[in-house]
């Protein structure tokens, strides 16, 4: 297990995280989220040794992790830090960055191990290429494999996926956590996607004013988000009254409603006037306005007219699911 006790930590005197305890247990994947700033990459750092700790204790199963003060080589041996600079050897091939820590006195598993990576980060056609010759995107790939061929106990990621186009990021995601899973591998990935969290992760910690502002499985929290902020992380939400969504409650509780959970209608339900649409594919996003001037973002499956008046509803399911909630907490 990593135990992360109490741990504090500023930046010439402002505050970046305050009281951070966290437990993670052996193979568990685990996602860090949170707005820009917030201190995830600052936490990542922090575990693999980084930086010097000036409150608190971090401990892999009983072995203490210390920092710089105390190592001359910062970081734990049996811990591997993936950072959004890549530190990769320009001037040699791919496949001689991926193999560059695997023994050369095993010539045929160093070769499989080197095949399996190249294959697992879609890069086996460009083995043979110059590190420097490749996009941002194919270096993070690159980087990524290069851990992943020292065989850590655990993989901590910065954003891994951040250089990468659509095009590639859903197979890789799903190669790399896939391979960590099957070789019993540790992660902690800090991101601000969602995708990297809700189909990959066991648990998510959502950091926020320097410390940790909800814990839970992923689902949990993305179905039952506690304010807009932890929604807002999962999709765009709304903060809206229980007497908007029905006219016949006599309560003004807000609860979170995502933009995907309301339905349009042609003739009852929540009047507004729709002021811009956006179209993402599937569906369009589209804002609209109540007469009271509150804004609604909400999607719908077709183009909506602008400055024409339509009707949203909610299901009580949803309603209740969320009220439900807010009375457990």
């Amino acid at each position: 297990m990593l135990r992360i006790e109490n741990v504090s930590f500023a930046y010439d005197d402002i505050s970046i995280l305050d009281n951070i305890n966290m437990r993670i247990q052996r193979r568990e994947h685990v996602a860090i989220i949170g707005e820009s700033g917030c201190g995830k990459s600052t936490l990542l750092k922090i575990i693999y040794g980084l930086m010097d700790l000036e409150q608190g204790e971090i401990f892999w199963e009983d072995e203490p992790i210390l920092g710089p003060a105390y190592y001359l080589v910062p970081g734990a041996p049996f811990m591997k830090y993936l950072s959004q600079d890549f530190d990769l050897m320009p001037f040699i091939t791919v496949k001689e960055n991926i193999s560059q820590y695997l023994s050369v006195f095993y010539p045929e598993e160093l070769q499989k191990r080197t095949e399996t990576l190249l294959a697992m980060i879609e890069l086996t056609a460009f083995a043979d290429k110059k590190v420097n010759t490749l996009s941002g995107g194919q270096q993070q790939r690159v980087a990524l494999a290069r851990v992943l061929a020292q065989k850590p106990e655990i993989l901590l990621l910065d954003e891994p996926f951040s250089h990468m186009d659509n095009f590639m990021k859903n197979s890789l995601r799903r190669n790399i956590f896939g391979y960590l899973k099957e070789n019993g591998i540790t992660c902690i990935v800090a991101t601000h996607d969602y995708h990297d969290v809700l189909p990959f992760t066991d648990k998510v910690f959502v950091l926020r004013d320097q410390r940790v502002m909800a814990k839970g499985k992923p689902m949990e929290l993305y179905r039952n988000p506690r304010d807009l902020y932890i929604a807002s992380l999962f999709g765009e939400a709304n903060h809206i009254s229980i007497d908007v969504l029905k006219s016949y409650a006599n309560t003004k509780r807000k609860i979170i409603v995502y933009a995907h959970e309301f339905r349009v209608s042609e003739t009852s339900g929540i009047p507004v006037t729709v002021k811009k649409s956006y179209p993402m594919g599937s569906h369009f996003l589209a804002k609209g306005e109540t007469g009271d001037g509150e804004v609604i973002f909400f999607n719908a499956p077709l183009e909506p007219v602008v400055d024409k008046k339509i009707f949203l509803n909610v299901s009580l399911e949803t309603i209740n699911q969320r009220l439900l909630q807010a009375v457990h907490e």
